[in-house]
């Protein structure tokens, strides 16, 4: 039975994914780990452990306790929070990825899994249905740091035999865990809103398409990926995930469907420009090619839950 380590458990994908990766492998069999305590639901229902993703040593020791042959490393600065403190934040979403790269290398693990994002593209790139292979060339701290990190990866999958599997997450959307300093925050925080005060002003303007993906969606696709014939798998940096394409205004009238009283208003502020130098749309043809990626929810489906399950949160 494999081991499996996910590093950054308490943020918003990994607080999801261990719960999932869990229901899978069996509680005892993946570790959580986070520089914060997680909550309830991941320190109880298996092991958890506090680890700076940056202590390489102290990341090692973990890998090697529980015998783990797994690692999704997840812990990262967001591109909202990485620009406000652009080196410390290098250093963790950076520096972290080489030691877990590493620890790969050196203890022979299986598998490693790392995210990358639609942060790697950048002004030049083809806006509209972004090819997999393209021009890239970031301008966010956090986009730098994505597309170094894919080319780490893929070195140290030809250089050295480590199999490394990504996927260049669009914005993500989950009614579990609330925004954490990311340019695509406007579409979990604008239902947070809707439920607690019928209003949202929106820090992007009402017309910025991003490629977007309901949680689920996100969680199914990590670990399809990972579950994926080696021998199948033909891109080594990090592949096109495309969700749906929407824009502000479309998830407010979205909204408005079910509760009519909804209102927005629009105050752009330092994230605007970075959504301006992002995708509108991807193209994932490949990841349908090479591991079948698919996808349940579009935006009114996505709509319908995230009403209901943050009213729940609020008892609304």
């Amino acid at each position: 039975m494999d081991k499996i380590l996910v590093i950054g458990c308490a943020g918003q994908i990994g607080s999801e994914l261990t719960l999932e990766l869990r229901k899978m492998y069996g509680d005892s069999n993946v570790v959580a780990a986070d520089i914060r305590q997680a909550g309830e639901d991941i320190c109880q229902s298996g092991p958890f452990e506090i680890v700076n993703a940056l202590e390489t040593d102290k990341v090692a020791e973990v890998v090697k306790k529980y015998g783990i042959t797994q690692i999704y490393h997840l812990a990262a600065i967001l591109s909202g929070n990485a620009e406000k403190k652009p080196l410390p934040s290098w250093d963790i979403n950076m520096k972290g990825l080489l030691g877990v790269l590493d620890i790969a290398r050196e203890l022979k693990l299986k598998r490693l899994f790392w995210p990358s994002s639609i942060a790697v593209f950048g002004p030049s790139t083809p806006t509209k249905n972004t090819p997999q292979q393209c021009v890239m060339d970031p301008n966010t701290v956090y986009g730098i740091s994505k597309l170094a990190g894919e080319r780490w990866i893929a070195y140290y999958n030809k250089r050295y035999g480590v199999d490394t599997r990504s996927v260049r997450y669009p914005g993500l959307i989950s009614y579990k865990t609330e925004a954490g300093g990311g340019t695509t925050d406007y579409a979990v925080e604008i239902y947070y809103e809707a439920i607690k005060n019928h209003h949202y002003t929106c820090f992007l303007s009402e017309k910025t398409y991003l490629p977007m993906m309901f949680m689920p969606d996100a969680i199914k696709a990590t670990i399809d990926i990972m579950q994926a014939d080696a021998d199948k798998l033909t891109v080594k940096e990090s592949y096109n995930i495309g969700g749906m394409s929407f824009c502000p205004d479309d998830v407010f009238k979205s909204i408005k469907k079910q509760m009519p009283d909804f209102t927005i208003d629009y105050e752009p502020d330092f994230r605007q420009a970075i959504a301006d130098s992002w995708p509108q749309s991807i193209n994932d043809d490949q990841s349908k090619k090479d591991w079948n990626l698919s996808y349940v929810y579009d935006l009114d489906k996505m709509t319908e839950v995230m009403l209901k399950e943050v009213a729940k949160k609020f008892n609304k």
